[in-house]
C-alpha cells in the first residue's frame, strides 16, 4: 500500500474508531445521566465527525513524539487542551459555514455552546486511549513499501 493510500486509511481508521466512542458515550450517557429507562443505548454522531476525528490521524502523531517523556497525567492535561481547542474551532467553523453546530451543548459548564468544561477528565481519558492506538497502529501502518 503506497504511503498516500496507509495516510488516508489511518485517516479513515481514526475517524471510525472516534465515532464509534462517541456513539457508545452518547448512548451510556442518556441511560447514566438522563437516568432513561430505556435500554435500546442509542447512540448518536454526526458526519462531519468522521473528519474531525480523523485529524488525530495527522494531529497526534507529532505531539505524541514530543512529549513522550512528560507523565501521564501532563500528556493527558495538555492533549484535552488541545482538544478543546480543536472542538471549538470546529463548532465555530461549522456553525459559520452550516449555521448550526451540530452538538451544539445547552447543559454543562460550556463556552458558546461549543465546548463543555465539565468533559475536560472525558477528554484526557479519551486522549490516552487515542495516544496507545496510535503508538500501536502508525508503525505497523506507515512502514515503507519494500
Amino acid at each position: 500500500m503506497g504511503f498516500l493510500k496507509k495516510n488516508f486509511f489511518l485517516f479513515l481508521m481514526m475517524g471510525s474508531i472516534g465515532m464509534t466512542i462517541e456513539i457508545f458515550f452518547t448512548a451510556f450517557y442518556d441511560i447514566i445521566i438522563h437516568h432513561q429507562d430505556n435500554l435500546s443505548l442509542k447512540g448518536a454522531s454526526y458526519v462531519w465527525m468522521l473528519p474531525i476525528y480523523g485529524l488525530t490521524a495527522y494531529a497526534f502523531p507529532p505531539l505524541i513524539e514530543r512529549f513522550k517523556n512528560w507523565n501521564f497525567f501532563m500528556r493527558s492535561f495538555f492533549f484535552a487542551i488541545g482538544i478543546l481547542v480543536v472542538e471549538y474551532m470546529m463548532g465555530a467553523l461549522l456553525k459559520f459555514l452550516t449555521c448550526s453546530c451540530p452538538w451544539e451543548y445547552k447543559e454543562g459548564w460550556h463556552l458558546h455552546g461549543f465546548i463543555r468544561f465539565d468533559y475536560f477528565p472525558l477528554w484526557m481519558i479519551f486522549s490516552m486511549g487515542i495516544e496507545k492506538i496510535l503508538v500501536w497502529l502508525t508503525p505497523r501502518l506507515l512502514w515503507k513499501d519494500e
